[in-house]
This record gives C-alpha cells, sequence and structure tokens, in this order.
C-alpha cells in the first residue's frame, strides 16, 4: 500500500489541511503548538480537550480567510516517543473526510517529529483491497492522507524521510500478512520476495521443493507435502560494501501461509486467522527492504521458511519421523507444531553461515498469548546480551516485548523413544511456549570458536494481528510487529 505523503515546512500557512495540534495531559492541560492559536487552557477545558491520550477533539481556529479546521490530539501525561506515535496514528483516523493535515508540534525534535509522522503513517493504514464499497468504520481512516510537519533543518527533514521508509515496510509486512491465503501461497511469497530483493539490490535465491529435498530440509518438506502448493525456502542478503568488517545479523522468519493444523486439525474457530501465521517471515522481507532503504552498513541475512500446512493422503502423520537438515530427526507427535519443523531447517542454514546472531520471528504458539496476552512479545534465547539488545531496541521503538526464560528441565520433555527429539507433547499443556523454544535451540549452531552461536527467538503469536477495535497507530488485522524493533536493532549496531 501507499503510505501518506510526508513532507516537512516552514510554517503552517505553507500548506492546506487540518491542523494537528497535540495536547498535553496535566492539571492544566498544554498545547503543544508554537502558535497558542487563541486555545488557552481555559478554553482547552471547556472544549473537554484534557489531553487524554486517545482522545482528538475537532475545533475552529483562527478568523475569517484565516479560519481552519483544527484537530486537539491528546498525548497523554508524558511527551515521549511512543506517546507521539500514538497521537500520530489517532490523528489520522480522526481526519474523517480530510485528506491533508499540518502538524505543529513547536519546537519539535528531529525524533519527535519522526515518531508522530510514523504513527501517522501507520495509523493511515486500511484494510480495503477486498473491499468493493466505502466502509463507514470510525476504525478506519478515510482516503489516501497527507502530512506537513513544521521543522526545519537536515536532521528534521531525514527524520521525516525515515518514518516514510519505516511505515512502508510496517505497512509491507501488514499486507502480506493480511492477503488471504488463497492469494499468497509459497510460491506466490517467493515471487513477491523476489520481485522487493532485485529492486533494492538484494541478493536472492529461492529453493523449490526438489532443491529443498536435495538440502536435506525435511521440516520444510515434511509440513508442505500434505499441501498442492509446494512449499519454498527464500534466502535474502544485504551485504554492503561498507559492511565487510560488520557484524552479520541472521533473520529466520516462519512463513505458514495458511495452517489448518495438518492431520492434527484445528477446530474451525481455531482455524480463523491462520493467514496471519506467515507474519514472522513477512516480517524478515520487511525489515531488510527497510535496512537496505536506510544504506544501515550491517550484514544481514533473512531465511523465508515457507510452507502450507494441510490435510491430505500426502500429509505428515504423528508418529513420522523427519530429518532435518544437519541430520537431527524428529518424531512429529502433533502435526499442528509445524512451525518449529520449517524454523529448524531455517536455523541450522542460518547457524552453517556463522553470523554474530540469529533472530528467529514466529507467530509460534497460542501459549504465547495465554502467558503474555495479545500485545507483547516473548522473547527468549540463549545468550543475554543480545536478548538486551533486542529488548532496549523494543523499548525505543515502543513494541511491547518481555524476556521469558528457557528452564533447563525443559530440555528432558523433548526425549524420544524413536528420534531425536519430538516436536510435542499432545496432552501436556505446561509451558508450551518454552517447550517450543528449547525445541529450536537444540538446532542453533556453533561459532568457528564452537560456541553457541547467540540465538534470540521472538513469539509473536500475540501481538502480530489486532482482532479489536484500531488503538493507537495499530488497525486492525496485521499489525506488522517486530518489524521496527528489527530495524532498530541492526540501526544500533552500525551507531
Amino acid at each position: 500500500m501507499q503510505i501518506p505523503e510526508l513532507q516537512l515546512i516552514a510554517a503552517a500557512a505553507d500548506a492546506d489541511g487540518a491542523l494537528l495540534l497535540p495536547v498535553l495531559a496535566g492539571d492544566e492541560p498544554a498545547l503543544l503548538a508554537a502558535d497558542d492559536y487563541g486555545l488557552t487552557a481555559e478554553r482547552l477545558r471547556r472544549l473537554d480537550a484534557t489531553g487524554k491520550a486517545g482522545r482528538a477533539t475537532r475545533v475552529l481556529v483562527g478568523d475569517g480567510d484565516e479560519e481552519r479546521t483544527a484537530l486537539l490530539i491528546g498525548v497523554g501525561d508524558e511527551r515521549d516517543a511512543e506517546s507521539l506515535r500514538r497521537a500520530g496514528g489517532v490523528a489520522a483516523r480522526a481526519l474523517g473526510a480530510d485528506t491533508a493535515a499540518v502538524l505543529d508540534l513547536g519546537a519539535a525534535a528531529a525524533e519527535e517529529l519522526e515518531a508522530f509522522a510514523t504513527g501517522f503513517a501507520l495509523g493511515a493504514h486500511k484494510l480495503d483491497r477486498y473491499v468493493t464499497n466505502d466502509s463507514e468504520d470510525d476504525d478506519e481512516p478515510a482516503g489516501e492522507r497527507a502530512l506537513s510537519l513544521i521543522g526545519e533543518g537536515d536532521e528534521a527533514a531525514a527524520a521525516v524521510e525515515r518514518a516514510g521508509v519505516l511505515a512502508e515496510a510496517v505497512c509491507l509486512a501488514r499486507d502480506l500478512a493480511n492477503t488471504p491465503s488463497n492469494d499468497l501461497v509459497p510460491e506466490d511469497f517467493a515471487q513477491i520476495a523476489v520481485e522487493r530483493a532485485e529492486a533494492l539490490g538484494i541478493e536472492v535465491e529461492v529453493w523449490d521443493e526438489p532443491r529443498l529435498a536435495d538440502e536435506g530440509c525435511g521440516g520444510l518438506i515434511g509440513v508442505g507435502q500434505g499441501s498442492a502448493n509446494p512449499p519454498r525456502l527464500v534466502r535474502l542478503s544485504w551485504s554492503p560494501a561498507e559492511a565487510a568488517d560488520a557484524p552479520h545479523v541472521a533473520l529466520v522468519g516462519k512463513g505458514i501461509t495458511f495452517d489448518t493444523g495438518g492431520l492434527s486439525l484445528k477446530p474451525p474457530a481455531s482455524m480463523v486467522g491462520m493467514k496471519f501465521d506467515m507474519s514472522g517471515a513477512a516480517s524478515v522481507l520487511a525489515s531488510i527492504t527497510a535496512i537496505a532503504r536506510l544504506g544501515i552498513p550491517v550484514r544481514v541475512s533473512g531465511w523465508l521458511c515457507l510452507a502450507e500446512n494441510m490435510p491430505s493422503a500426502h500429509s505428515i502423520k504423528p508418529d513420522d519421523v523427519l530429518r532435518m537438515r544437519g541430520g537431527t530427526t524428529v518424531e512429529v507427535t502433533n502435526t499442528d507444531a509445524e512451525g518449529r519443523l520449517v524454523l529448524a531447517d531455517g536455523l541450522v542454514l542460518a547457524s552453517e553461515a556463522k553470523p554474530d546472531v540469529i533472530i528467529d520471528i514466529a507467530t509460534l504458539t497460542g501459549a504465547a498469548i495465554i502467558a503474555l496476552g495479545n500485545r507483547t512479545t516473548g522473547v527468549m534465547g540463549n545468550e543475554e546480551t543480545w536478548r538486551e539488545r533486542v529488548l532496549a531496541a523494543a523499548g525505543t521503538t515502543g513494541e511491547a516485548m518481555w524476556s521469558m526464560p528457557i528452564p533447563e528441565e525443559i530440555a528432558d520433555r523433548l526425549d524420544s523413544n524413536v528420534a531425536d527429539l519430538v516436536n510435542a507433547k499432545p496432552g501436556d499443556r505446561a509451558a508450551g511456549m518454552l517447550f517450543a523454544a528449547a525445541f529450536l535451540e537444540r538446532f542453533v549452531g556453533d561459532d568457528d570458536r564452537g560456541e553457541p552461536i547467540p540465538w534470540v527467538h521472538l513469539d509473536i503469536a500475540g501481538p502480530a494481528d489486532n482482532g479489536g477495535g484500531a488503538h493507537g497507530y495499530t488497525p486492525k488485522g496485521a499489525t506488522g510487529v517486530p518489524v521496527r524493533t528489527l530495524v532498530e536493532t541492526v540501526a544500533a549496531l552500525a551507531r
């Protein structure tokens, strides 16, 4: 989708559109604009423009020919990047029939302009590709948007440009995840990845089913063999010349374009929304495109593990044994625990390149939602430094994440009587998120010194899609989490 046009201007008079005037809450609501527009604290109170986060109040300011519409956007009690991002998203939806807007944030730092612009662009995202009539849903912005931000200087201009790049990347991930599976089978996803990568000079290679078999990728082959749409693996590589001595970050994404559960069939209600089960792979592709567009001098590789999990006469069955890339054998005890099977191949392949860190992203377990809810990503891994780097990046971007352990005793539950590992423990619901992480850890290889490669696992089962109403800069449907955190994690390495 096309994000709103974002531009920097010197004064409100330099662009048409409704004024966006952020209001800080407190004992006295405070307008954050350079001009007070006649909006004293007393008038703000009379308008009930208290600055409460999520609230937008439409007023008229100015006189005569200078009169124009203004939206008073609540920021909340704190003026920080995340509150401004959320205010931007609220503003984009509150504009109604107005398509253009001008932000007056006073003497704003470049980072504040970037935050509001990012939130505005993300909040303007619409889930309307398949809608044939105009929606009157208040949660959806009407029409395309444009935002002019009052500011000056190269730093501010660069910040606004960066906001656009990040928003486009997040919206790419959202659009991929929102696409119904009849329009996005593994081959389709792989072709989109090729087109996006080649346009940006990102090296790309696609492995089809015969190549996957030749390479010993038993997880991808096994999960995909029940579908008429065969699996694919996409390898992406961003390696600019100036990054020759920079760290190498490997990103591995789960890309199940639809998950019925296979022969361990999901109940009907649980199957709705399984088009989102490729959100991890979507976030990897989107993140690498943003990293390339921003020219970040860090080596990044991506592995998109793409398959469709369907029941058929050819599907893997409980009790089957799969041989994964690298030779480890896995007894399949639940065909609905398929994401970890395709990720296992991706983790081994990523490990073979000896990166400095591997980060995998997956809508992996319902247990993550039970433990952390619908808006928080579970963060696990084998090395504290890198886990903390990802959490720090999440703190910067405002994407909610929480560190979780992988207890040593979980390892005993992975044992199989007939293979090296089991992929699930049917009937045992304890610590399902941690069990899945412990399984994945077995496929993380060693570095050149024989030490485990640092690895971070992000279970995005909760925040990958928003089944409720829009909030802040998060629309209904796919959210694009954790694209901004991944980009920030990589960007921080170059600072």
